[in-house]
């Protein structure tokens, strides 16, 4: 992972217009130079077939291989034969690659479904397609920072698996959550009305189908890269002592809501009910903040480029001010205001929500850079990038 960092880095302190990309940076290019984007299947412009390679974190123009239903990378007669995920010809519609070789018919996302939604229900087809395309981004940025990811094959096995669910005809209440490396997916989260009333009534300045992967995921890796190990203790001085009981502060919260002073300690007011939640909601915003500022990197859009008036945040803000890496850090959270400021801006001039309707406060930088030393630590630990 460290060539990701060091490029987003490189990046933010390298002269204008000069861009600096990682291996697996997100501004493709189809053969015929057409500019492509993650999901797309077609290049509009020479109608090439496209698939993404979650090895090389590219999406690649394709041609027919050799045998039906195999593929080769355009240009390359000597490259890699690949074939389509399983899921390209269902309604998840997913343009991952496998190797043609592989006994597998699903590619490394859509492999870590244990239950997808009934498709005999006309409705659950497009909600799907949405929810997939949202966990393929998550998948794919965990792949980039170098995480474990590993396939569930029974409980508590230490892997990962999905549930993507409907609620049932019996109008039971399904709850998106995680148990012990499953995590459950309500499908209706998909739909846009649905998700925007449950924002409202929950007073929430933000719900994502993104966002929810990312939070859930947050709870996956807090037991695999914190849980009884050399973590857990620092992490109880930052975030609190998880032993606390859980039930009870979720009841507390919704009895009495934050306390009056969240804003100075939490990413948001869910986080100060419990360490557990405010760290899946502090991963979770650490998510989307490395893939937005990637992504920014990618199409040449750097710090330089969007430069305004604010305070930056200095070392006083770190949980740990002597680490050697500490001010890289730092350089990229301030590139992150400076970019959200923007953002935020260009949003309200079109008449929409801010894009991102949060405030930082100091509390949360040193937070976060603690989820950034255990992702760091974590993909320098495993070398694997999928199982």
């Amino acid at each position: 992972m460290s060539y990701f960092f060091d490029a987003i880095n490189r990046q933010l302190r390298a002269p204008k217009r000069q861009r600096v990309r990682h291996a697996r940076a997100k501004a493709f290019q189809c053969i015929c130079g057409q500019p492509i984007f993650f999901s797309n299947t077609e290049c509009l412009n020479c109608h090439r077939q496209l698939g993404f390679d979650p090895k090389r974190g590219h999406v690649l123009a394709l041609d027919e291989g050799a045998t039906p239903g195999t593929w080769r990378e355009s240009g390359r007669a000597r490259g890699k034969t690949y074939k389509r995920c399983a899921n390209f010809t269902l309604p998840a519609l997913c343009n991952w690659l496998l190797p043609a070789h592989s006994p597998d018919a699903l590619c490394t996302a859509c492999n870590l479904n244990r239950t997808i939604p009934d498709l005999s229900v006309p409705d659950n087809g497009p909600l799907w397609f949405k929810v997939e395309a949202a966990k393929r981004q998550m998948i794919a940025q965990l792949m980039t920072l170098g995480l474990p990811i590993r396939r569930s094959e029974e409980p508590d096995d230490g892997g990962l698996a999905f549930d993507l669910l409907a609620p049932g005809a019996d109008g039971a209440p399904l709850l998106t959550g995680h148990a012990r490396g499953l995590i459950t997916i309500n499908i209706l989260e998909a739909d846009d009305a649905y998700r925007v009333k449950v924002r409202e009534d929950m007073r929430e300045p933000y719900r994502t189908l993104l966002g929810h992967f990312r939070h859930e995921i947050g709870h996956y890796y807090w037991d695999q890269l914190i849980a009884g190990g050399p973590w857990l203790e620092p992490f109880r001085q930052v975030f609190g002592d998880e032993q606390a009981d859980y039930a009870q502060a979720l009841q507390r919260n919704y009895e009495q809501g934050p306390p009056a002073d969240w804003d100075l300690h939490f990413i948001s007011t869910y986080a100060s009910c419990h360490p557990w939640e405010d760290w899946a909601e502090t991963w979770a915003h650490y998510l989307h903040m490395m893939d937005t500022l990637d992504t920014a990197i990618s199409f040449g859009v750097t710090r330089m480029s969007v430069e305004q008036s604010y305070e930056p945040f200095t070392t006083a803000s770190l949980y740990d001010p002597q680490d050697p890496d500490g001010q890289a850090f730092l350089d990229l959270v301030n590139a992150w205001v400076a970019l959200t400021g923007v953002l935020n801006e260009l949003s309200r001039s079109m008449g929409q929500r801010d894009f991102y309707p949060f405030v930082l406060p100091a509390e949360v930088v040193g937070k976060l850079q603690f989820v950034h030393r255990v992702v760091k630590g974590a993909s320098a630990q495993d070398g694997t990038r999928a199982g």
